[in-house]
């Protein structure tokens, strides 16, 4: 079997996650579907839990990441720091990709124990 350092981003404020994986996705879904409950059905989560994660995320940042959408058509969106932050991480997960694949990620894999 392959060997693959695979790294993961998640910041941290306090002991709260401001933005990880998981969270990400949940803002790219919200982006695609315009709703917290739909995006949180698109990634198998109950609506609950989408939005108690689009709570834990609006706290830790200067402004909130998603706001609601109220009127003609309810719905949810991005803000513009909403957008900002989850470009910034898209990036950071590139970058570490980038990172697992060098040399001293080649040096840790090579420590590694045989498979069976």
């Amino acid at each position: 079997m392959t060997r693959k350092l695979k790294l993961k981003a998640q910041l941290y404020l306090g002991e709260e996650i401001a933005i990880g994986p998981g969270k990400a996705d949940l803002l790219d879904a919200i982006a695609e579907t315009g709703s917290i409950s739909a995006a949180a059905r698109k990634l198998g989560m109950s609506y609950r839990r989408g939005w108690l994660l689009v709570d834990v995320m609006n706290r830790p940042w200067k402004t909130p990441l998603v706001e609601t959408v109220v009127g003609g058509r309810s719905g949810a969106r991005l803000t513009d720091l909403g957008r900002q932050v989850l470009a910034h991480y898209r990036a950071l997960e590139t970058e570490l990709a980038a990172l697992g694949e060098g040399a001293a990620a080649a040096r840790l894999q090579a420590l590694l124990a045989k498979e069976d």
